[in-house]
C-alpha cells in the first residue's frame, strides 16, 4: 500500500489574530485524530497557519485504511435458528446487518452458549474518499465563538473560505469542503504575489508559498520576526521587549514580515511608561524598547506585511499614527494630575458594583474598614491600609484608565505620588490586583497585600452573599481567580490568618446581605475547594490533600505546612505500614459503641508488645510536643515513622479484642492515644486510598 504526504489548505479572509494559534492546533489535530480512528498509522504532523489560511501537513498516510478481519456475534443459536434449523428473523436480520449471507453464519460457544457468529472483512476504504467529511467535521469543531456566513451560502464559518487545496503526494484529493471543490492551487501573498499558487506535491508546499512572498509555518515566522526585531534593536543600542501574546498577535496578522524602527519625542517619556506601552502594543501592535536598567526609549518596531520599495515611507506613516496616540497619554496624564485621587473618590458614587451591594464607593469604604481590621491581626500599619482602602478604586474614573483599560491600578499609583501620599499606599493601588493571573507575582509591600485581601474577600462574600455563586461554567466576578489569589497571599506570605475569622470580619461590613444564613461555611468551603486544583497543580496526590482537609481547619497557612508535611511523609517507606495501621486503628475505633477511657492503665498492660507501645508513645509526647508547638508537622510526623515496627509487632502479637474487658479498653484506649499522635497533624489513614 503506497504512502504519501497529505496536505490539507483551507484558505480565507484574514482570521482573528487572537485566535489563530489555536485554531490551527485544533484543525490539525481533529484531523489527526479523524485518520488514526480509522485505524491509520500516520507520520510527523506540521501544522500551518498564517492570516489567510489553516493548513496541515501529515507524512506518510496510506492510501487505504488497513483491512482487518473481525469475528462479530450475533444472538444465541437457538434464537437465530428455530428447532428445525431454518434461520428466524433474527438471524436473517443479523446476517443482513453483517452484510452477509444466512449461509456464511456458523455456531460456536463463547464460554457461556452457544452463539452464532460471521468473520467479515472490516476497513480498506480509501482515504480519498473518507478526506471531505473529516476535514468538514475538523472546521465545524474549532473552537469558533461566532460564525458568520457570506454571500448567498449557507455555510457559516469565522471567515469567508476561498479556496481549498487537499493532495495526497501529487494527487489531488477529489471532494468538496464548505461548497468548495478541492484543487492544488493555493494563493500567494495579498499585495506581493496576488495569483494562483499551483502546489505540485503535498511536500512541496511550504517552498512553494515562500516563493510566493508567504511563510505558512507559524513558527518559522514568529522566528523571523524574532530576529528582525532584535536586529533592529541591536542597531538602536536597545532591547526589544516582546511580550508573548503581542508577539503571538503579530505573527497572526503577517504572512511576510519585515520589521521597521520607529522613533516618537522623548517629551512623551515623561507620561508613564506603561501608558506609552500600553497604547503602542495595544492598539498599533509596536514592539517597545528599554535600555540595560529596563528604562522605555524613544523607539518603537513595528512589523509590516510587506517589503516596501519606500520603507522611510512606511515608517514615517507609523510615526504620524504613534503621535496622536502619545499626545492623548500626554494630555490624559497631565489634565488626571490637576484632580486628587480623593476627589476623584466622589465619582465612584455614581458607578454600581453590584446592584444589590451598592456603588463602588460603598465598596471602597467596605474595603478600607476590612484592610484595616486585617493589619491590626498582623501587626501592620492600619493607618497605611485604610487610606489604601479608601483610594483604591478612585482611579477608575479617571480619563488615563478610561482610555488605557490596563492603566488600572498602575494609574492610581502615579497619581498618588503626585498628591503626595505615602509611597507604600502609592504601590499598594498598582499591588491590589495582584495576583492577577495563576503563577503572577505578588505583591511586594504588607499594604499591598492587606488591600490584595481586603478587595477579594469583600467580592467574595458579597457575591456568594446575594445567592450568585459561580457554576460550573460561568464565574462573572472570577471568584475562582479571587479564592486562589487569597491562598496565594496568605501562604506564600506566609500570613497566619484564619480565613474563617477574615470571611466573618468581611461579611461583617455589609449592611445585609440576603444569603447570610451560613455564608461564612458556604465560603470558607467554596475557598478551601479551591487548594485541590494549587496541589494537583504540584502533583500532590489528592489523598494526601483529604488527609490534612480531614481536620477542618481553616488556616490556609497552617493548612500549607501540613500538606506538604504528609507529602514527606508519604515518601519515607515506613508511611504505608503505618497508614495501614492508622486504618486499621479507625475502623476498630469507629465499632464502638463508645469511645475508651483518656488515659491508659500501666498495670494492665500484660504483653510486652503492648508495653513497648506504651513506652514508645509516651515517648513520642514529650519528642513531638515542641515541634507541634512550632507547627515543625514534617519533623513530627518523622519522628513518628520511627515508631512503625513497634507498631507492626504489637498488631502481631497482642490480641486488641481480648476476652478480659478492663484489658480490652485499656488497649483500645493504647490505640486511641496512638490515633492521636498522628491526628494531631492529620488523618494519615487516607492515605491507604493512594496505595491501592
Amino acid at each position: 500500500m503506497s504512502q504519501h504526504t497529505l496536505l490539507i489548505e483551507v484558505g480565507t479572509e484574514e482570521l482573528p489574530p487572537k485566535a489563530l494559534k489555536s485554531l490551527s492546533q485544533a484543525f490539525s489535530q481533529s484531523i489527526v485524530n479523524s485518520l488514526t480512528a480509522q485505524g491509520l498509522d500516520v507520520g510527523a504532523v506540521t501544522s500551518f497557519a498564517a492570516p489567510r489560511r489553516l493548513a496541515v501537513s501529515i507524512a506518510k498516510v496510506p492510501s487505504a485504511t488497513p483491512l482487518n478481519e473481525v469475528e462479530m456475534w450475533g444472538p444465541p443459536a437457538h434464537i437465530a435458528f428455530d428447532k428445525d434449523g431454518e434461520p428466524t428473523k433474527a438471524g436473517i436480520a443479523f446476517a443482513q446487518k453483517n452484510g452477509v449471507d444466512i449461509n456464511a453464519l456458523s455456531v460456536a460457544n463463547d464460554g457461556k452458549i452457544d452463539k452464532v457468529f460471521v468473520q467479515i472483512k472490516q476497513g480498506g476504504d480509501a482515504v480519498a474518499a473518507l478526506l471531505a467529511p473529516i476535514v468538514e467535521q475538523a472546521l465545524a469543531e474549532l473552537p469558533i465563538p461566532k460564525r458568520m456566513r457570506w454571500g448567498a451560502k449557507r455555510v457559516e464559518f469565522v471567515r469567508p473560505v476561498h479556496w481549498l487545496v487537499m493532495l495526497h503526494g501529487d494527487q489531488i484529493v477529489d471532494g468538496q469542503v464548505m461548497g468548495l471543490q478541492s484543487g492544488r492551487n493555493s494563493r500567494g501573498h495579498r499585495f506581493h504575489c496576488n495569483e494562483a499558487v499551483p502546489i505540485a506535491t503535498a511536500d512541496n508546499y511550504a517552498a512553494a508559498l515562500e516563493a510566493a512572498y508567504v511563510l505558512a509555518d507559524y513558527d518559522a515566522r514568529q522566528q523571523r520576526i524574532v530576529s528582525q526585531v532584535e536586529a533592529c534593536a541591536n542597531q538602536l543600542g536597545g532591547i526589544a521587549q516582546m511580550a508573548p501574546s503581542l508577539l503571538d498577535e503579530v505573527t497572526a496578522l503577517v504572512e511576510w514580515p519585515v520589521a521597521l524602527a520607529g522613533k516618537f519625542e522623548s517629551r512623551f517619556l515623561a507620561v508613564p511608561a506603561e501608558a506609552l506601552i500600553s497604547s503602542m502594543g495595544e492598539h498599533q501592535k509596536y514592539f517597545h524598547l528599554t535600555d540595560t536598567n529596563g528604562a522605555l526609549l524613544p523607539y518603537f518596531i513595528t512589523v509590516a506585511n510587506l517589503e516596501s520599495k519606500d520603507p522611510a515611507q512606511v515608517i514615517d506613516g507609523n510615526e504620524r499614527v504613534i503621535r496622536p496616540r502619545l499626545s492623548d497619554a500626554a494630555f490624559f496624564f497631565e489634565t488626571d494630575k490637576k484632580v486628587s485621587l480623593e476627589s476623584q473618590r466622589e465619582r465612584l458614587k455614581n458607578i454600581v458594583f453590584q446592584a444589590k451591594l451598592g456603588t463602588i464607593f460603598d465598596k471602597t469604604e467596605r474595603v478600607a474598614k476590612l484592610a484595616k481590621s486585617i493589619a491590626e491581626r498582623v501587626n501592620g500599619n492600619a493607618e497605611k491600609a485604610e487610606r489604601a482602602g479608601i483610594l483604591c478604586k478612585s482611579d477608575l474614573v479617571t480619563n488615563m484608565v478610561g482610555e488605557f483599560d490596563t492603566m488600572q491600578g498602575i494609574a492610581g499609583y502615579y497619581y498618588a505620588l503626585n498628591d503626595g501620599e505615602d509611597n507604600e499606599v502609592a504601590q499598594a493601588l498598582n499591588e491590589q490586583y495582584l495576583p492577577r493571573f495563576a503563577g503572577d507575582q505578588l505583591p511586594q509591600t504588607q499594604t499591598g497585600t492587606l488591600l490584595a485581601l481586603a478587595d477579594r474577600l469583600d467580592t467574595l462574600v458579597g457575591i456568594f452573599g446575594i445567592g450568585q455563586q459561580p457554576t460550573g461554567s460561568k464565574d462573572p466576578f472570577a471568584l475562582r481567580r479571587a479564592s486562589l489569589g487569597v491562598l496565594r497571599l496568605l501562604v506564600e506570605k506566609q500570613l497566619p490568618l484564619d480565613l474563617r475569622e477574615l470571611l466573618e470580619a468581611a461579611i461583617a461590613q455589609h449592611a445585609a446581605l440576603p444569603a447570610a444564613d451560613g455564608l461564612t461555611d458556604t465560603v470558607l468551603q467554596y475557598m478551601l475547594d479551591r487548594f485541590r486544583a494549587w496541589y494537583e497543580d504540584a502533583q500532590i496526590a489528592p489523598e494526601i490533600f483529604m488527609a490534612v482537609s480531614a481536620k477542618d481547619l481553616s488556616q490556609p497557612l497552617d493548612i500549607d505546612n501540613r500538606v506538604k508535611a504528609v507529602q514527606a511523609f508519604a515518601q519515607l517507606p515506613e508511611a504505608d505500614a503505618l497508614a495501614a495501621a492508622n486504618k486499621r486503628v479507625a475502623n476498630i475505633l469507629a465499632k464502638l459503641d463508645q469511645q475508651p477511657s483518656q488515659g491508659v492503665n500501666t498495670a494492665l498492660l500484660k504483653d510486652d508488645a503492648e508495653r513497648a507501645l506504651a513506652e514508645a508513645i509516651t515517648q513520642q509526647k514529650s519528642t513531638i510536643a515542641p515541634l507541634f508547638a512550632n507547627s515543625h508537622y514534617t519533623e513530627v510526623l518523622s519522628s513518628l515513622a520511627g515508631m512503625q515496627s513497634t507498631v507492626d509487632t504489637f498488631f502481631d502479637q497482642v490480641m486488641v479484642m481480648a476476652d478480659d474487658i478492663a484489658v480490652r479498653n485499656n488497649r483500645l484506649a493504647l490505640l486511641a492515644e496512638l490515633r492521636a499522635l498522628f491526628l494531631d497533624v492529620a488523618d494519615i489513614s487516607l492515605l491507604v486510598r493512594a496505595k491501592a
